[in-house]
């Protein structure tokens, strides 16, 4: 018996049909509604949150492996308090649960965004310290605790896997995650940033999760990346792929600053959600490269070529546009 949060969430939506295929009975926490996942008829739906104890511990009884896909990803500064409330309390509630019920191996799903960056260092490992003193976004922060409960667990006894995935690509709904930057050069924006991005294939995150957590592997974390790509580059792949205008005006460092100013300024003044944020405006000039080195070397995991998977998900995104399944097309 398998437990799955973030049912709903491109992860879940990939890993749920890949359980069931392989044979596994699946329990899966949901919200508002149940997700339309293949197979879903044959998941046993809990409604409810990470933020109910009571509820997690009872929805562990008689199962042996925890997917924790569960998480916010947000960097509007109005999210600070959700973000520390799903990522840090919800991981510590599903790892205190994992405890009480004994004999259970978590793999909890954390991202880039919580390994540690030291100045001057380009190419990022599994190893590199966070400091506490730097300069990071909420939701970054809130990743990285949400380990250390993870950690904290595994100090008490628990078995568990950590993987940190780069941005993940699949088809999922336009509006939310990396499915935006598709949707971005399908509408033939016109800027694109200096900085450069990493990036990984939604199927070979499950393919990975599904290898580490049924293993004999514990107690260790690892950085699930395919390659580093442009921006640039990045959206003249998807461009190619449309059909479409690929963004050609490179946006100043300078000018990102500025305009990620005035978008908080008129955030503030239409309490309205900022589409640009300092940590979004900062991160798009990234240049870091994030090492797959340690699961390529203890797993010989390999992983599909990004532009390969820029494909893929284009022809899907394209597919369910023509028959008008694509959520947030409007």
């Amino acid at each position: 018996m398998v437990f799955v949060t973030g049912s709903s969430g491109l992860i879940g939506s990939f890993l749920i049909p890949e359980l069931l295929r392989q044979g596994h009975q699946v329990k899966a926490l949901f919200r508002g509604q149940i997700p339309a996942v293949a197979g879903a008829d044959q998941v046993q739906w809990l409604e409810g949150d990470v933020l109910d104890p009571a509820l997690l511990r009872d929805a562990l009884v008689g199962v042996r492996y925890v997917f924790h896909c569960a998480g916010v990803v947000s960097y509007a500064p109005q999210d600070e308090e959700l973000l520390k409330q799903v990522n840090i309390e919800g991981t510590a509630n599903l790892v205190d649960a994992c405890l009480e019920a004994g004999s259970i191996k978590l793999c909890h799903v954390s991202s880039i965004a919580a390994v540690g960056r030291p100045k001057n260092v380009e190419v990022l490992t599994e190893n590199s310290k966070w400091d506490p003193a730097a300069e990071v976004s909420a939701y970054a922060g809130s990743k990285y605790y949400g380990e250390v409960e993870v950690w904290r667990g595994v100090a008490e006894g628990l078995d568990a896997v950590i993987v940190n995935p780069s941005i993940i690509l699949g088809p999922a709904d336009w509006s939310r995650s990396s499915t935006q930057l598709f949707r971005y050069v399908y509408n033939e924006r016109p800027f694109y940033t200096a900085g450069e991005a990493n990036f990984v294939d939604v199927r070979d995150v499950v393919e990975a999760m599904l290898r580490l957590t049924f293993s004999e592997i514990t107690g260790e974390r690892f950085i699930l990346n395919a390659e580093r790509m442009s921006y640039k580059a990045f959206f003249n792949e998807a461009a190619s792929c449309f059909g479409k205008k690929a963004p050609a005006m490179k946006v100043p460092a300078l000018l990102t600053e500025v305009v990620w100013r005035l978008e908080h300024l008129r955030a503030r003044l239409t309490k309205a959600r900022p589409l640009i944020t300092k940590d979004t405006a900062r991160v798009s000039r990234k240049t870091h490269f994030f090492s797959n080195e340690k699961i390529r070397k203890t797993i010989g995991f390999e992983f599909r070529p990004v532009s390969e998977s820029v494909g893929w998900v284009c022809r899907e995104l394209e597919g369910q546009m023509a028959n008008g399944s694509l959520q947030g097309a409007k």
